[in-house]
């Protein structure tokens, strides 16, 4: 299969990010407050390569290695020219989709990633989802962006895959701090948020309207779980009160 069809297939978001990091010059700020566009590409193109690493030890039955850092697989591409830096990208991206094919008969398979443990179908879907977010860090709420955030499996794979990372930052800056929270969307699962001792991020059903909860839409939900928010804050509605409310948003403070 053609690199360009296969990315197609596997990372369906490419072409969108990759149009919208061409228009944007490099130096231009983005909702990420301390990185321009060259900087996001400099991530997404690290997280490519990385992805590869790990997922292609898996499947060739070597040591999978432990994950680098940001600050490990990153500077390689700061240091390149913008021109080389969106081609590397690019390569690193077709590199990545026939290694995320090679993974199609072994979906559910666990590998060790950043400290977890990921199943071989999360890589595409982690892939995906840096896209996606990462679109919305440079273009903000398009309509585009507003329909990808929205899918469900961008809820779910931000809680089942990445839930507890998620919780790393906020978690160390409310040490011992008891609290349950919902966030909810009409017609989807509530997500929950446990504080404490020991945090924790979990999908559950919805309950009564009358419950406490901060209740947003679906796209909006999703920025809150990665630190960042719509916007038009109207978007979100609380009935917690503003303690609760503030500790949720420390908590949710950004991975």
């Amino acid at each position: 299969m053609a690199d360009d069809t296969l990315i197609n297939d596997l990372l369906p978001e490419w072409t969108a990010f990759r149009d919208t990091a061409a228009h944007r010059h490099p130096d231009s700020g983005t909702a990420c407050a301390a990185w321009t566009t060259r900087d996001i590409v400099a991530h997404q193109a690290g997280n490519a390569v990385e992805l590869v690493r790990v997922l292609a030890a898996h499947l060739d039955r070597r040591s999978v290695p432990d994950t680098r850092t940001f600050e490990q697989r990153e500077p390689p591409f700061r240091q390149m020219s913008d021109e080389d830096r969106i081609a590397a990208l690019d390569h690193v991206i077709a590199e990545l989709a026939r290694v995320l094919e090679r993974g199609l008969d072994e979906p559910d398979a666990w590998v060790p990633w950043t400290g977890r443990q990921m199943k071989v179908a999360w890589f595409g879907a982690h892939m995906r989802s840096e896209l996606i977010l990462h679109r919305w860090d440079l273009i903000g709420d398009d309509e585009l962006a507003t329909t990808q955030l929205a899918q469900p499996w961008m809820t779910t794979h931000a809680v089942e895959a990445v839930g507890r990372p998620l919780l790393r930052r906020g978690t160390a800056e409310l040490p011992d701090t008891s609290f349950n929270a919902r966030l909810r969307v009409s017609d989807q699962p509530d997500v929950i948020l446990t504080g404490g001792a020991d945090p924790n991020i979990s999908l559950g059903p919805a309950q009564d309207g009358t419950q406490p909860a901060l209740t947003t839409d679906a796209a909006a939900r999703v920025l809150l779980l990665w630190g960042r928010q719509p916007a038009d804050m109207t978007r979100l509605h609380s009935n917690v009160g503003p303690d609760q409310l503030g500790t949720v948003r420390t908590l949710l403070g950004g991975y």
